[in-house]
């Protein structure tokens, strides 16, 4: 013989538990949102590097992979600061410089005459 000032969370024999229920749907609704939260955080340095080169975009998903799967904070925060610094662009103009001087070393013109020049040339 139960007394009738139970509280409302208290279930009568044979029926369903509410709040237990609302209880597992909500843990499951709170770890999926923290699960999601902590990728979406987890992956924030490769959406910021993803405008940036090639290269540094590839470091920055390595560093970030390492992060996740060691679980050594340093590693993110090394590819977040990477992903930050917008590094200026040293290679196009040494390839300019190393196009020029084969060009130079086999002997062949820098560029071809320009339509204007050669019409300069011909009328002196």
């Amino acid at each position: 013989m139960a007394p009738g000032h139970l509280p409302v969370f208290v279930t009568p024999p044979g029926e369903t538990d509410g709040l237990m229920t609302f209880t597992i749907i909500f843990m499951i609704g709170a770890i999926f949102a923290t699960g999601v939260l902590y990728l979406r955080l987890h992956s924030l340095p490769e959406q910021l590097a993803h405008d940036n080169k090639k290269t540094q975009f590839e470091i920055v998903a390595v560093l970030g992979l390492i992060a996740l799967f060691t679980h050594n904070n340093i590693f993110w925060i090394a590819a977040l600061l990477l992903a930050l610094i917008d590094f200026p662009d040293f290679l196009t103009p040494l390839r300019s410089i190393a196009r020029s001087l084969r060009r130079l070393a086999v002997g062949q013109p820098r560029d071809p005459m320009a339509p204007e020049q050669r019409a300069k040339e011909e009328a002196h």
